[in-house]
């Protein structure tokens, strides 16, 4: 039954995974609460096959979610919304470091803690794709890469815990990054245009 549960559960979450991407790369808001549902699904799934720090998580993204959510319709300096643009130098060198600073306390905490066999990359995906989320609530086009690099390593990870159906849908989530890097790249606000001088926060 236990089996079965997880099954219908990594359905589930593929359905409500590959919509919410697809929406991102969309730019569209209701991204944020077929998210929230998608996080909801695959804690269950994460805690099930021994995924601590994927399966907590979740529960950051759900935060972020909201944050984000609220970002996108009230942030910038005209609290008219975030708009696609480019991170400072200053902004991605912190962000960096707080992938290798998240990835080495997660990791202690996996080996001190768990039972995990795989805590090095299960720290690593946790904290690429925690900081990726922040920076998409601020709509930074080089969040797209962090989560290039994060379903690279997502999806042998997920073959090798025996979550095929998971390990697909990163496959596809790579393939709607990859997408979603060219659009949001598009849709950058050039800094000549005359009625549009404001610059995002």
């Amino acid at each position: 039954m236990k089996g079965w549960t997880l099954s219908w559960t990594e359905v589930a979450a593929f359905a409500t995974g590959a919509v919410c991407v697809w929406l991102v790369v969309r730019q569209h808001i209701a991204n944020f609460a077929v998210g929230i549902v998608n996080n909801a699904l695959f804690f269950f799934l994460f805690v099930g096959v021994g995924l601590y720090a994927d399966a907590g998580l979740q529960i950051v993204y759900v935060a972020l979610a909201g944050y984000g959510w609220w970002a996108w319709l009230h942030g910038g300096r005209e609290r008219t919304g975030v708009r696609v643009h480019h991170a400072t130098g200053v902004q991605l060198g912190l962000c960096l470091v707080g992938v290798a600073v998240i990835t080495a306390a997660l990791q202690w905490g996996l080996h001190t803690w768990t039972d995990s066999t795989v805590a090095g990359w299960d720290a690593l995906t946790t904290a690429l794709s925690l900081v990726a989320q922040f920076m998409l609530s601020r709509k930074w086009i080089a969040s797209w890469y962090l989560w290039i690099a994060a379903d690279l390593v997502y999806i042998p990870l997920y073959a090798v815990k025996g979550l095929w159906l998971t390990s697909v849908l990163y496959l596809l989530f790579l393939a709607l990054c990859i997408k979603g890097l060219s659009e949001w790249r598009r849709a950058v606000v050039p800094k000549t245009a005359p009625e549009r001088q404001a610059v995002p926060a």
